[in-house]
């Protein structure tokens, strides 16, 4: 199995922002902690603060699917609803 890669940016509304970033700390250490999960970078941007890089890699496709259903039944996937999410995943 080759490994799973997913890039892109999320867009944080600006009456959320603080928000996103407390929650943040928490979503990346737990999502570093995931079997399977070799990178996971987010990263606010200087220029635009509600611009955020996202950069992860996952051994396969297992354990990105994992990451995805784990996110999706966690307070960041309650607290990100109203993010837009611009993502490449490259298989």
């Amino acid at each position: 199995m080759s490994k799973v890669i997913l890039k892109g940016f999320i867009a944080v509304p600006e009456a959320e922002l603080a928000l996103i970033i407390q929650e943040l700390a928490v979503h990346k250490r737990l999502t570093q902690k995931e079997v399977g999960c070799l990178v996971f970078e987010v990263t606010q941007s200087a220029e635009n603060p509600s611009h955020f890089d996202v950069y992860e890699e996952f051994i396969d496709n297992a354990a990105f699917n994992k990451h995805q259903e784990r996110v999706k039944n966690s307070r960041w996937g309650e607290v990100t609803g109203n993010v837009e999410r611009h993502y490449k995943i490259i298989l």
